[in-house]
């Protein structure tokens, strides 16, 4: 594997690749999605990437029904809220994500501990492709 800093836009490039990457300290083996080039438990700068499995489960959500204009160009608002939230990955790490496949107009029906897995989520085109991390129901 290709030898990247751990930041946003290293992350980025791997989701673009369609991998969910994270970092892990060498020295007492915290893992951290998204990366993290400094151990925040024993402040080691000894890092490896670690490609996370992409399954995991809700720990918390919230409906948004007034977004910002890319959401809103994709049909998202008052009456068709999209959802945020944080999912706890199979191998101990949060991370917030988009999550898809679930009707937001009714968050009663949404439940904690919902199996989720990951879903790249790919938008604009040749270049411009950009790819946004989500998760749906497994």
């Amino acid at each position: 594997m290709e030898e990247r800093p751990f930041s946003d836009n290293s992350f980025q490039k791997y989701l673009n690749e369609e991998k969910l990457m994270g970092s892990q300290c060498m020295k007492c083996n915290t893992l951290y999605t998204p990366p993290r080039p400094i151990c925040e438990k024993c402040y080691s700068t000894n890092m490896k990437w670690v490609e996370m499995t992409g399954k995991g489960q809700l720990t918390a959500f919230t409906c948004i029904s007034i977004g910002p204009p890319a959401m809103i160009a994709e049909g998202y608002g008052r009456k068709n809220p999209y959802i945020s939230g944080v999912v706890e990955l199979e191998e101990g790490t949060r991370v917030d994500a988009r999550i898809v496949e679930i009707d937001g107009t009714k968050p009663e029906d949404i439940k904690i501990g919902t199996p989720l897995t990951v879903e790249y989520q790919h938008r604009g085109e040749g270049d411009d492709v950009k790819t946004f991390l989500a998760f749906k129901p497994a």
